[in-house]
């Protein structure tokens, strides 16, 4: 199953291990449990401090019950201990790093989270079983598994599975999951997409969950309010490459340096392969975030994640406040905010967003196995996704709004070489249908003869470029007519010490080396804007 060089790596790690583990697994005689006893077999032949303590035969697929065992799955536990971490499927690809992390953890290796968030997890009052639908090629899913297995191994009320999608395809369709990570909290949905643990805490505390007699119980501690932080020299607000870029930039002159951002990584967390950044012949976009997460840690930088700012008030101290209800001041602020996809604005697409609509071929694409499908959009993104869907979908059905595919050539020529897929180039996209639950059909228009048409699918897949995330700064900052930030050279806005970078920005091509360049320059002017500022405004 493990390579002789994945298990010696492996075997580094478990090394760390301080506490034995045990491995209870759930098999079958089904062709999935063998490979899940290899699995196991591999990972305890790496330290002896792993066992493999039980293999009990079990049938079914059903994970609602709380006393019912997905098959084939196995769970972690430490001797005398229930086990509360379980991956039902195996845990590879995105999700191996999670099963690294999780048999670190049980296996007594402190986990790497502030003392404070460690407390709260601690604090939480009533049982809390919760679940986790992944599918492997996901890079958004490994955060959230992560989050709630070290929930899970911090607090003995609390556990969590994670089920791989593509394994449990009828409770896939039971409950009507069509987009991943799509976590559910004592059988009820708790939360859908890419959350980090502060989040997960947040919605606890906020009591965001729709409660039952069993979950009134459930408490969690608020967080511990953050004494006022003194105004910042440099505040960055995003956290995608450019972010990163002019955080560091500006750590590095020895400034107080903050950097505000819903998500660390940005674009690069629902971002596949990368084989253009110059240096790294080829990587993920997963890694190259956390190499830039590992990067800002390793300077005196204050991060504060999660956090989406709302809006932008200009003065001596330029003030930044957060949808928490928080405001940051700062002498300089580096707008780094970057974009999110595209929608195409037609009746349905929002009602059936994560329920048929979905914008990330590679985390949502196995859920649509063996279904029909459509994607939007002719340039690159589109085709790829097409092409990437096609090995895993029934049929793809790529709508084109121009009347030629605007990809490159070689992209098109791989797509018209596939036998399950249909172009419909000069179509324009009217509307997605639904029967309430999920999607169940898109209309189109043909441009050449204004004629109406109608397909029957399960999914669409929006593949249709990025918009700037500049709603917030409206009459603001100058905007240009797509809602990009207008800068000059030096990174500098229409706003005295507002410097902005990256995709938000009207700097032509949207490319990662382009974005952390732009994060460095934007940066450097701050700083540059910093020592000649008046010494009344700069103290």
């Amino acid at each position: 199953m493990l390579d002789a060089g994945l298990k010696t790596q492996l075997k580094g790690y478990l090394d760390r291990l301080t506490v034995p583990v045990e491995i209870v697994a759930s098999l079958d005689e089904g062709a999935a449990s063998r490979e899940m006893l290899e699995l196991l077999n591999d990972l305890v032949s790496l330290s002896p401090l792993l066992t493999l303590a039980a293999v009990r035969e079990a049938r079914g697929e059903r994970a609602e019950e709380s006393e019912s065992v997905p098959t084939p799955s196995f769970a972690l536990r430490r001797a005398g201990e229930e086990p509360r971490v379980r991956f039902a499927g195996l845990p590879l690809g995105h999700e191996f790093s999670s099963l690294v992390l999780a048999l670190l953890q049980v296996g007594g290796h402190p986990p790497k989270a502030d003392a404070a968030v460690l407390e709260r997890v601690r604090g939480i009052a009533g049982e809390l079983r919760f679940e986790t639908f992944v599918s492997l090629s996901c890079q958004s899913c490994p955060d959230v598994v992560q989050a709630l297995n070290l929930m899970a191994v911090v607090n003995p009320a609390i556990r969590h599975t994670m089920l791989d999608g593509g394994k449990f395809e009828a409770e896939i369709e039971r409950r009507g999951i069509l987009a991943v990570p799509a976590v559910f909290l004592n059988g009820r949905p708790f939360s859908q997409g890419r959350v980090r643990l502060e989040e997960i805490l947040s919605r606890l505390s906020a009591s965001t969950i729709e409660r039952d007699p069993v979950l009134d119980t459930v408490t969690a501690p608020a967080p511990v309010p953050a004494s006022a932080r003194a105004p910042y020299d440099v505040l960055v607000v995003g956290g995608g490459p450019a972010g990163a870029a002019a955080a560091i930039y500006a750590a590095r002159k020895g400034i107080r340096t903050a950097i505000a951002a819903e998500r660390l990584g940005g674009q690069l967390l629902d971002t596949v392969g990368i084989e253009n950044f110059v240096s790294i012949r080829e990587t993920e976009g997963h890694k190259l975030a956390a190499g830039l997460e590992e990067h800002v840690a390793a300077y005196d930088v204050d991060v504060l994640n999660g956090e989406r700012a709302t809006a932008l008030v200009p003065g001596d101290l330029i003030e930044v406040r957060l949808d928490g209800g928080g405001v940051l001041k700062a002498k300089s602020v580096v707008l780094a905010t970057g974009a999110r996809w595209r929608e195409i604005n037609v009746p349905g697409e929002r009602e059936y967003r994560n329920r048929g609509v979905a914008y990330c071929p590679h985390c949502d694409g196995p859920l649509f196995k063996g279904k029909r499908v459509a994607v939007i959009g002719g340039g690159n993104s589109g085709v790829e996704a097409a092409i990437d869907l096609a090995g895993l979908v029934g049929h793809v059905t790529l709508i084109e709004y121009e009347h030629e595919l605007r990809a490159d050539a070689v992209l098109t020529r791989k797509l018209r070489s596939l036998s399950n897929v249909t172009v419909l180039a000069g179509a324009q996209t009217t509307e997605v249908d639904g029967d309430g639950r999920r999607v169940t059909g898109l209309k189109y228009k043909d441009r050449r003869t204004g004629a109406a048409h109608a397909l029957e699918l399960q999914g669409v897949f929006v593949q249709i470029g990025l918009v700037p995330n500049t709603d917030w700064l409206k009459g603001v900052v100058q905007l240009s007519p797509r809602g990009e930030i207008e800068v000059d050279a030096r990174g500098q806005t229409s706003v005295p010490g507002v410097f902005a970078a990256g995709d938000c920005t009207v700097v032509p091509y949207k490319q990662i080396v382009i974005a952390m360049g732009e994060g460095a320059k934007a940066s450097l002017g701050a700083f540059d804007h910093l020592i000649r500022a008046p010494l009344s405004a700069a103290a």
